[in-house]
């Protein structure tokens, strides 16, 4: 019985392309079976040696052996095996892979690497990316950028990568990070993703659990860090370093599994994509001519479908049961095609970066950027100042937390200065703020929109205001006066009853006089304060944040400024983008209005009935950008999403009411956030923690009953502590903080007393608890704080204590 045994050519590098030619090509003296049997027993030596794991084979094999007599003969088996492998692609972006197949072609983006050839059209020459902080620093135009990304796809497949494996991408932020996802994705597979920030014990859960094939890592600082527990307890099929040398790995854990470094990857997917080229077939992408036969490879190309995953992305706080959220290349194309309505990117303008690549926020507008030829330059935490100030981009996209930095950083440069420049500048800011809140409701004009409205006989107006005549100049002049209207009035309210005329002119009058008095103080501002500070800062159009709530204090203070600031909502589940504030229509204290093809509606808590526009509920959304779903985990996907596609986000929000007239004309159908229903809680690091294992190591002191940890949009948590005061006093007499017969405490001591309790209990968690509120009220079912279950009603308690919170942060 004869057995065809297969070696895929596209399953080992060069230097084992290299072990190949050495063992069938050296020079034979004379004839037999004994040397055939050599030959033989290495090239099962070399297959036994490396698991190649390919896609489906399809096999066709036909006998007839003939040798040659000459020295140095090569075995030439007749033997031919045909191997049909499935390839997948991005269609758009393989286009010369697909049409040669005969298959459709078309112009619309149906997978996220995509974009790069059309990009590389438009763009070419043009600069895409600057990463000026690895060695070696980098800069690439969209020609090169596209290139790379499909070396590095064709280098996994050389490798033996198929599609829809998984493959686990753990580093942080540089242009390496965007062509490994973009090459991963552009085959096929799903990329699993995580910063190397992450510990241990969370990155090993996420590959374990995300069924991952193989690894990419950042550097050889993560990789040493990760490897004897990482590899011990999983089975990766390779490992690939992004940056450094394969020599600075010191852990000698990884015999039997290959590593490649980057530039091994992109050789070997540039060489093999040459080999396919040089070609001129299309259905043979190797004939690797050995001496024992011939292995014919024949691919049959499929492209990459809108509705494949394209992406794992991981939910922070996974000590628990893991949420891998499941985007497909529909749920990141459609922020794609739909963020220039919040930011208008024009080619050549800059973005400057510095969020985690994997934090889908940052990795959804990477993808709008390069789609749209802007330039990206990647920066770190150490270098961001300078790189502000040396690259003067034209958008920032972060987090809160950064805004808030650079306000603070602000607020401590004005305190360093004299005690004159100092109190002047205050005064300045002070004096601008009362400006820009009177400027938000004058720029409503009542004149204006009585005369837009009498001429365009305008259903909002009154009817003894409609016109049934009007001349052309009229008409000119009012259309002018009508788009001006149209462009105000963003003043945020939550009522739905609309002023009376009467009263609308009286509010404009008054807003109208003081603007006119604060003006010029302002624009004196504006000369010697505020026009130093922009140019520090350094950012020419907008700083958008996202990853949670913009504190009304910075929002404020920059408008104030003079540097624009825009705000947006989302969530990983949603890809993530729902909602954002627009250059156009930038409305304080919201979070916009929603992106295109996305519905919002606010449901009661108990109910699930829908509340009309300015009542709290729960915000829930349904969209193109809603997840697949949590990644083998039906029983939370849903809880999440009901039948109808709703996305419950688990945060407490109202929709702004719709007014034809005044101050808030504008306003109408944005969204404005009040904090979460569910128990998530999100830092303005952009970090998500579950309060619930904190409480729950917490509650092991004796010293306290019942607490809630906050800290929803701030740098750090804290907590509200209900106290067991006998407990405490007890403590207190035996550390000697009172005397024995002190019959109660301090606030201030029992505090401290609780800070130290918290410390001890809460150690070995991922986060620390920092301020703590002390209460002296239990919380309990008759104060509407509990539920009839017993368990905590956090919003309620939150919403409670709302400003002994914002005391206790201050």
């Amino acid at each position: 019985m004869t057995t065809a045994t297969l070696l895929s050519a596209s399953s080992f590098s060069s230097n084992r392309m290299a072990i190949v030619s050495s063992t069938f090509s050296s020079d034979y003296y004379g004839t037999g079976a004994a040397d055939i049997t050599k030959r033989h027993a290495a090239f099962q030596l070399l297959v036994t040696r490396y698991h190649f794991n390919n896609s489906k084979m399809f096999l066709r094999k036909q006998r007839n052996y003939g040798f040659s007599a000459r020295r140095g003969f090569r075995v030439s088996c007749e033997t031919k095996t045909e191997e049909i492998r499935i390839r997948r692609c991005s269609p758009n972006l393989e286009s010369a892979l697909v049409s040669r197949n005969g298959a459709l072609t078309s112009d619309d983006w149906r997978a996220v690497p995509d974009i790069w050839r059309s990009s590389a059209e438009k763009y070419g020459d043009q600069v895409a990316v600057v990463d000026p902080h690895h060695d070696p620093p980098t800069s690439m135009t969209y020609k090169q950028l596209e290139q790379e990304i499909l070396d590095f796809s064709e280098g996994l497949t050389v490798i033996g990568v198929k599609p829809d494996e998984k493959l686990a991408l753990f580093a942080d932020n540089s242009y390496r990070w965007l062509v490994a996802d973009q090459g991963m994705m552009a085959m096929g597979a799903v990329d699993v993703v995580r910063g190397s920030r992450s510990s241990v014990e969370e990155l090993l859960q996420i590959y374990n659990h995300s069924e991952s094939v193989a690894l990419a890592v950042d550097n050889p600082e993560l990789f040493n860090r990760i490897a004897e527990t990482f590899f011990s307890k999983a089975a990766p099929r390779f490992v690939i370093l992004l940056w450094g040398e394969k020599s600075s790995l010191t852990i000698n854990v990884m015999e039997g599994i290959p590593i490649f470094n980057y530039k091994e990857i992109i050789d070997l997917g540039r060489e093999s994509r040459k080999a396919f080229f040089d070609s001129g077939d299309a259905s043979k992408l190797i004939s690797l001519q050995i001496n024992m036969g011939s292995l014919w490879q024949h691919y049959k190309y499929e492209t990459i479908s809108s509705d494949d995953i394209a992406t794992l992305v991981y939910t922070s706080g996974t000590t628990g049961n893991p949420k891998g959220v499941m985007l497909t290349h529909k749920n990141l194309l459609h922020q794609i095609n739909n963020f220039w309505e919040i930011v208008p990117a024009q080619p050549a303008d800059r973005f400057l970066s510095m969020l985690p690549p994997w934090h889908a926020y940052e990795r959804a507008c990477e993808y709008f950027i390069f789609a749209n030829g802007a330039e990206q330059v990647y920066t770190t935490v150490r270098n961001f100042k300078v790189d502000l100030q040396q690259y003067q981009p034209h958008y920032v996209i972060s987090v809160p937390l950064v805004f808030e930095t650079l306000y603070s950083g602000i607020q401590k440069q004005i305190s360093k200065s004299s005690t004159l420049r100092k109190l002047l500048a205050f005064t300045f800011i002070k004096i601008s703020l009362a400006y820009m809140e009177m400027k938000r409701i004058y720029e409503w004009n009542i004149f204006i929109y009585f005369i837009a409205a009498t001429c365009f006989k305008d259903s909002t107006a009154p009817v003894t205001l409609r016109s049934q005549n009007c001349s052309s100049c009229c008409l000119r002049t009012a259309q002018v006066l009508w788009h001006a209207m149209l462009r105000t009035g963003t003043y945020l309210t939550r009522s739905q009853n609309e002023q009376s005329y009467f009263v609308s002119i009286l509010g404009w009058l008054r807003a109208r006089i003081f603007a006119a008095i604060l003006l010029p103080v302002h624009m004196l501002a504006e000369k010697l304060v505020y026009s130093k500070i922009q140019s520090a800062i350094g950012i020419r159009k907008a700083g958008v944040s996202g990853g949670g709530s913009l504190p009304a204090h910075v929002d404020k203070f920059f408008e104030a400024i003079g540097v624009v600031l825009l705000n947006g909502y989302g969530m990983t589940e949603s890809s993530p983008v729902l909602a954002a504030r627009q250059l156009s229509n930038n409305v304080l204290g919201s979070v916009g209005h929603p992106i295109r093809h996305t519905e919002f509606k606010i449901v009661d808590a108990e109910t699930g009935k829908s509340l009309p526009y300015g009542s709290k509920g729960i915000v829930r959304v349904r969209g193109p950008q809603v997840m697949k779903g949590y990644y083998k985990n039906p029983l939370a996907t849903k809880q999440a999403v009901d039948e109808d596609g709703w996305l419950n986000t688990g945060d407490l929000g109202w929709i702004a009411p719709y007014h034809s007239r005044g101050k808030s004309r504008r306003c109408g159908g944005v969204i404005v956030l009040e904090g979460r229903a569910k128990d998530t809680i999100v830092l303005s690091t952009g970090e998500n923690v579950e309060p619930l294992e904190l409480e729950e190591a917490a509650m092991k002191s004796s010293l306290i009953q019942q607490i809630v940890v906050i800290g929803q949009d701030q740098r750090r948590l804290g907590a509200i502590v209900v106290p067991n005061k006998e407990e405490v006093l007890e403590v207190a007499k035996k550390l000697s903080i009172v005397d024995a017969d002190a019959t109660e405490l301090s606030k201030k001591q029992i505090a401290n007393l609780l800070d130290k309790e918290l410390r001890k209990w809460t150690s070995e968690a991922s986060f620390q608890i920092g301020p703590v509120l002390v209460i002296d009220e239990s919380f309990t079912i008759e104060s509407g704080l509990m539920t009839p279950t017993m368990k905590i009603r956090r919003d309620k308690v939150v919403e409670l204590y709302e400003e002994q919170i914002a005391n206790l942060y201050k």
